[in-house]
């Protein structure tokens, strides 16, 4: 429409003669044209605006794979058009939690992701791995058509750059891409579901940074999610995490896979590949390690058995934030691995370097995928982890960083002391000298170093060495604790007073060289698959010899005893009573070590809980062979069984070492001039929690329905339930027998018994439970249909009998009220109204 303005204008000029009526027609209707066509011009909602409309001069812009602008509130990312379809890795991290929820660091989801354009849109998409084909197969077309790509976000395009025609780049804006629930890239649903997550509150959320690296995006965002059961601050009714996202362009040429056996321990990969000449869907698992790849020039050299440097080598860089004191210790315990890669034909193959200073170079991140880092974080967390980043094409590890807790030097003190201090004056006290304190972060950086190059904990190494080895000196100075420092063989607490010289940690060992040679030699001119039976020789070189046997780590029910944390030696009865032998000299002396004038009692309330916490530890080492299994795993070209019970002898010697060392009370655990310096109670209530996990462990169902099952199998070669049954009764109720008085801990030991038999006839039954790639172990049991409740019922008829027989002779009024007391739980239990 023609403004006012001009209407008067128009009849100005007609008024004054200078145009006639026909020409201000004609303009009048030009005019309207042109308006028409201005108002055509502007960019309605939605269109592509042009660059510098968007991208204004008050953007702030981070240059990298992606460009990334913030303009006032809005960030974008402007995408080569050449990055379109190529695959990116993102990996999802909590960062930092809300108290309760467990510590920052956590890998919570990964995909592969792709973008992709498409009309004014792009669309970032999920890429599976899961199945796959050949491109060259006939079946590659139906693998396709089953794996749709779905879409995770749509974005609208907000402009393009076309200021160089060879590099177009698009942009779009991402706020909601972080700000809304987008739920692979905010709390897993684990969590959800735990802490009754109801919705996102979208204004207590917000985007904290967006960093572009050459090779990779790091996105942080701060969520709050209005929660029914928050972990902490219940007030609140809400939960806030800060999660970081790494988007990483994954390598244009993947790197040669290496497969899986299970008897070398590994952290890996998987596909189900239907192009595989095989008459089922089969599931190819291959080894996450990083790409070290021979010289062209040094190739004859390394055929001739000379080391070379690798084209790349594994760099790790130690924080900026590390204590300069604890530095030289933390990349001793990188370059420690340098002899287990000689062994795979590499020198030089793993370098510890000091981060360039922020003048050397501004630009330097720990977040940049270039660069692994053991990163220094100020927390009372007592821990450290080393989560890696894997190319699930290929298994490659592009990048890994070790999360190194300020607090973890708590936790190895309280391992160091409870576990050597009868032996080793620098155990003792609650600071040690900087040297001890820097060998044990040397240790722990070694063991974590270990699991960013791929390697699990291998748990049944300890069980190589003899227990009496472990007291020699030249044997423990060559070999260490265990042959593989990713056991948790910790320290040496086998070792006895006057055993000089003793080594009294793990180090780089046999198997750590074996299993890094196995996954990381280079293997020519042979592809995956022909490399298969080389592999195959290595292994079955060394089968047999426990020095190169891979243990799983076992959570939840332990089944194999051989391949326990925390344990040292073959024999879990000679270690433990060693162990034991050892805390008794501690305990006497825990005032003297810990005292310092001024100060409380905390240090020795701590170090008297760890006394009991290795205490336990040893109970739990033997009862867990009563019911046990061996596994050992072979192939088919291998003789012998892959899983065997333990010895009856060895179980029932078990037995008599728990009724011996634990349901006799332990004494020695009861020290009056402690007792008064850290607690006005609970010292008995300790004993009888002792006691109580114990024997519940030992009463565990799995732990019977292995017995059964073994004495069906195996007949009298087994220690069977019944048998087993009767001589734990027999050990806790001994008292009966000649009518001796009860004394406090045994009552509340023979009360847990009666208890722990009132759930077994009750008990629900277990199913088989997911193995979690071999860690967790589990055994089904129909309760209702098993011996287990005859059996319980059983001994709860005997143990009354035996109960009323004793009444009578027994003097002591409170062991006579605590029998009265027994017979009646028994009764309501037999007889429940």
């Amino acid at each position: 429409m023609i403004t006012n303005r001009l209407q008067k204008m128009l009849f100005a000029f007609l008024l004054l003669g200078f145009i006639t009526s026909t020409e201000a027609q004609i303009f009048k209707r030009k005019s309207k044209k042109t308006e028409q066509a201005s108002e055509a011009e502007k960019p309605k909602k939605g269109d592509i605006q042009p660059y510098d409309k968007v991208i204004t001069k008050e953007a702030i812009t981070d240059k990298g794979l992606f460009d990334v602008h913030k303009v006032d509130s809005k960030y974008y990312y402007e995408i080569p058009d050449s990055l379109f379809s190529k695959e990116m890795l993102m990996v999802s991290r909590i960062s930092k939690t809300a108290s309760g929820i467990g510590f920052g660091g956590g890998k919570i989801n990964t995909k592969v992701l792709r973008w992709e354009k498409r009309d004014k849109k792009v669309l970032l998409r999920v890429v599976s791995h899961d199945v796959v084909a050949s491109d060259s197969l006939p079946i590659h077309e139906a693998v396709v058509n089953s794996n749709f790509e779905p879409v995770l976000y749509a974005f609208d395009i907000k402009a393009i750059n076309k200021k160089d025609s060879t590099k177009l780049a698009t942009v779009i804006q991402v706020n909601d891409l972080f700000e809304e629930d987008v739920k692979a890239l905010g709390m897993p649903e684990f969590y959800r579901s735990r802490y009754k997550v109801s919705r996102l509150e979208g204004s207590r959320s917000y985007i904290e940074s967006l960093k572009s690296f050459p090779l990779n995006i790091e996105a942080r965002h701060v969520k709050t999610y209005a929660a029914g059961n928050p972990p902490s601050n219940a007030t609140l009714g809400s939960i806030s995490i800060e999660i970081n996202n790494s988007m990483i362009l994954l390598p244009e040429e993947p790197m040669k896979r290496r497969a899986f056996d299970s008897r070398v321990g590994w952290f890996t990969s998987s596909q189900i590949d239907y192009g595989l000449n095989a008459q089922e869907s089969k599931r190819v698992t291959y080894l996450d390690r990083w790409r070290l790849e021979v010289k062209e020039e040094d190739i004859e050299k390394f055929k001739r058995g000379e080391l070379v440097e690798p084209k790349k080598p594994i760099v790790y860089y130690v924080d900026r934030a590390t204590p300069e004191h604890w530095v030289p210790y933390i990349k001793q315990g990188i370059e420690d691995w340098q002899v287990a890669f000689e062994a795979a034909g590499f020198k030089n193959a793993i370098l510890a370097k000091d981060p360039p200073t922020i003048e050397e170079d501004p630009e330097w991140s720990p977040e940049d995928v270039r660069y692994s880092v053991v990163r220094y974080l100020a927390s009372p967390i007592p821990n450290a982890n080393g989560p890696r980043v894997s190319d699930p094409r290929s298994g490659e590890i592009l990048e890994s960083d070790i999360n190194w807790y300020h607090n973890v030097m708590s936790l190895l003190r309280n391992w160091f002391f409870v576990q050597t201090a009868a032996i080793n004056p620098d155990a003792r006290g609650v600071a040690f000298k900087e040297e001890v304190m820097g060998r044990l972060i040397r240790f722990v950086s070694s063991h974590e170093v270990g699991h960013t190059l791929g390697l699990p904990h291998n748990m049944g190494s300890s069980a190589a060495y003899p227990v009496d080895s472990l007291r020699s000196a030249t044997f423990t100075q060559k070999y260490g604790t265990a042959p593989s420092i990713m056991d948790y063989a910790r320290f040496n607490y086998v070792a006895q007073p006057g055993d000089e010289g003793v080594a009294l940690m793990p180090q780089i060992g046999i198997y750590d060289k074996y299993a890094i040679n196995w996954g990381y030699r280079p293997i020519l001119d042979k592809s995956e698959t022909e490399e298969k039976e080389i592999l195959d020789s290595w292994i079955l070189k060394h089968a047999g010899d426990p020095l190169y046997r891979f243990g799983h780590q076992q959570v939840g029910d332990v089944v194999d005893p051989s391949s326990q944390t925390e344990d040292l030696g073959d024999d879990a009865i000679k270690a433990s009573t060693y162990g034991i032998n050892n805390l008794k000299l501690i305990v006497p002396q825990l005032i003297e070590w810990t005292a310092e004038d001024g100060k409380e009692y905390k240090d020795l309330n701590v170090l008297y809980g760890q006394v009991i916490a290795q205490f336990n530890r040893y109970m739990g080492h033997v009862s867990n062979n009563i019911g046990g299994v061996y596994e050992h795993q072979k192939t088919y070209d291998q003789e012998g069984a892959v899983y065997t019970p333990v010895a009856k002898e060895h179980q029932q010697n078990c037995m008599i070492f728990i009724q011996d060392q634990l349901f006799k009370t332990p004494k020695w655990l009861i020290d009056p001039n402690i007792f008064n310096k850290i607690e006005y109670s609970g010292s008995v209530e300790r004993i009888r929690k002792t006691q109580e996990r114990t024997l519940n462990n030992i009463l565990s169902l799995g732990r019977m329905a292995r017995l059964l099952e073994n004495e069906a199998i195996n007949g009298k070669e087994a220690y069977s339930l019944l048998n087993m049954m009767n001589d734990l009764r027999k050990g806790i109720w001994s008292e009966l027998r000649r009518g001796n008085s009860i004394d406090i801990y045994r009552r509340n030991l023979q009360k847990a018994h009666i208890d722990r038999l009132a759930y077994l006839m009750t008990a629900e039954s277990e199913a088989k439970q997911s193995e979690m790639g071999g860690y967790r172990k589990s055994t089904a049991i129909n309760t209702s249909q098993s011996d287990i409740r005859s059996i319980a019922r059983a001994q709860l008829n005997v143990l009354k009998r035996d109960i009323n027989n004793a009444i009578a002779r027994t003097s002591d009024p409170m062991s006579k009220y605590h029998l009265q007391d027994a017979v009646t739980r028994i009764n309501q239990i037999l007889e429940p109204k």
